[in-house]
């Protein structure tokens, strides 16, 4: 298992590289809110670890969310992630088939991921269980599941252990990695080990509990040896 951690500044970027991989995001503007690019560029450049850009969670606009990846991918990413906020697998398969084209077409070794939410059923958008085999057929590389609604209800709250556990061991038949997120705890280690996705993605529980307050390296380092 590899820890993502999220912060939301250069500062905290800078905290946060004993992670085995940076995520650059802006939580104001959504779960999986896009960043600058000119901020991805800048971690990139200092960081030396592998960097993730979520573009957004996005309606369905294949055109936008396409140029949004290639964006990211451009600016240096090595994972680009986008949230599916819709419903309908006609429509996920365009919108992935669009960002997995943007990003492999020029850069095939970047990873693309695509991201789900837990909390599906009160979003009205997509299951993650429809999302993985289209992401698979599409050739993108991680399925992944956070929260999209940041109330601090655990992605634990919507989807058991064996939901979970499910999710991971069909992804890994169909050839895909799995990442897990949304209000993870250092309480939920123990079971995250058991479901053993690739990627757990963190940034309340390197914070002390409150997603808005700062990220911590200690916390970081405490959160790897317990996964480790």
């Amino acid at each position: 298992m590899q820890l993502l951690v999220s912060p939301s500044s250069l500062n905290e970027a800078k905290d946060s590289v004993a992670a085995d991989i940076i995520d650059v995001k802006k939580p104001s503007e959504g779960s999986l809110g896009a960043n600058f690019p000119w901020v991805i560029r800048e971690i990139k450049e200092f960081a030396q670890k592998p960097v993730s850009a979520a573009i957004g969670d996005f309606d369905y606009k294949p055109g936008g969310a396409s140029l949004a990846a290639y964006g990211a991918a451009c600016a240096g990413a090595d994972y680009v992630k986008i949230g599916l906020a819709f419903d309908g697998k006609d429509k996920a398969r365009e919108v992935i088939s669009a960002v997995v084209k943007a990003v492999k077409d020029p850069f095939p070794k970047k990873y693309v991921v695509i991201a789900a939410y837990s909390d599906y059923e009160r979003m009205h958008t997509i299951s993650p269980f429809d999302v993985a085999p289209i992401a698979a057929e599409c050739e993108a590389d991680f399925a992944m599941v956070d929260t999209g609604i940041k109330d601090r209800q655990s992605t634990f709250a919507f989807m058991d252990e064996n939901a979970l556990r499910s999710f991971t061991e069909g992804n890994r038949k169909l050839g895909l990695g799995t990442a897990l997120a949304g209000a993870l705890k250092f309480e939920d280690i123990d079971a995250l080990r058991r479901i053993d996705p690739d990627i757990i993605g963190v940034r309340g529980m390197v914070c002390g509990g409150d997603r808005n307050a700062t990220v911590r390296e200690d916390l970081i380092r405490k959160a790897l040896a317990m996964i480790r």
